[in-house]
């Protein structure tokens, strides 16, 4: 049976860091009641005259290539997760290939799935490649949330997460290792517990005008933090066994675990109730916040040039996010 392997991997964030004493300087929080709470003491945030989400997601995509030892004309299908498109349509994967010369020759899917989004795409692609329909799919997370937040006290409960960046890995057939299978699961009864409300299309025709834009609160991110803590540390838990039921695998096999960094706090929990060790997480949430869809492959991305994963390592990714969805997805490196 083929497999899909991960054969490149790369990332980038925008140069501004946004930290908590800024933070603290433009709303009523602190740096304590921000660690406190998230684990969060840093993230980045774009230039809105020079980052997109595309631009970002091309220069995630070519150091991935560099790394893989490939060129973008070898990249054969892109699957790219985001929730935040430059545009409201078309989506960003078109965008991207218009930014790597490749406007044409290879077709490109968006997947919304906020943060479980590059785990469902990742699962597309592994379809893709074990059918042989692809031989190198490029797999992209990328998000700009910034422009969207309320930076102001009112909206301090999300402003004070969410960073910007973007991740990308390359995926081909392998013989002998990869991706031992891909869970996803979603639960619409709790979509308005985190969600943006607007622009959205069942809405009366005045309602959708740009007049209306100007004085609302709908297309902000509204989230319920409680709920979502409530059900994101049982999913991670049920989404993670599944994934070692399904092989076989004791989570003692784990070597590296590497959890959608939506606050520390769920992250350590699940550390915790799996008896893992410091060395088997990987978090980088401290110095990025959440970057949504781009989280997993930028923390993949970094773990993997800390040499903290090698040949025959098992790796599991695992998110949670608006929908709910959550997903996992074990690998044999």
């Amino acid at each position: 049976m083929k497999y899909s392997k991960i054969v490149g991997l790369g990332h980038h964030v925008p140069d501004t860091v946004i930290t908590n004493q800024y933070l603290s300087n433009v709303m009523d929080t602190t740096d304590e009641w921000i660690t406190e709470r998230t684990g969060i003491k840093e993230r980045r945030w774009i230039n809105p005259e020079t980052d997109t989400v595309a631009n970002m997601a091309a220069k995630a995509t070519r150091m991935a290539l560099e790394r893989a030892k490939l060129t973008a004309e070898d990249i054969d299908f892109i699957v790219f997760a985001t929730i935040t498109p430059d545009y409201f349509f078309p989506g960003s994967g078109v965008l991207l290939q218009r930014e790597l010369g490749l406007d044409g020759r290879i077709g490109a899917l968006d997947i919304r799935n906020a943060c479980s989004g590059f785990i469902y795409a990742l699962s597309v692609a592994d379809q893709f490649i074990k059918t042989g329909m692809y031989k190198t799919i490029l797999v992209v997370g990328a998000e700009i949330q910034s422009t969207a937040l309320d930076i102001t006290t009112r909206g301090r409960n999300t402003a004070v997460i969410f960073g910007d960046g973007a991740g990308a890995a390359i995926v081909q057939p392998s013989d002998n290792a990869g991706i031992l299978s891909t869970h996803l699961h979603s639960d619409g009864k709790f979509a308005e517990e985190l969600y943006v409300k607007d622009p959205g299309s069942s809405r009366p025709h005045a309602e959708r005008q740009p007049e209306q834009i100007l004085d609302t609160t709908s297309f902000k991110v509204v989230m319920n933090g409680n709920q979502v803590f409530k059900h994101a540390v049982v999913r991670f838990m049920e989404v993670i066994n599944e994934a070692l039921t399904t092989n076989k695998i004791d989570k003692s096999e784990i070597n590296l675990l590497v959890p959608h960094q939506a606050n520390l706090r769920i992250s350590q929990y699940i550390q915790e109730k799996m008896g893992l060790s410091d060395e088997q997480v990987y978090n980088n949430i401290m110095k990025f916040g959440n970057t949504t869809a781009a989280s997993i492959p930028i923390a993949l991305s970094e773990a993997w040039g800390e040499n903290k994963i090698k040949d025959g390592d098992i790796v599991c990714l695992a998110a949670f996010g608006s929908g709910f969805t959550w997903a996992s997805a074990l690998i044999k490196w």
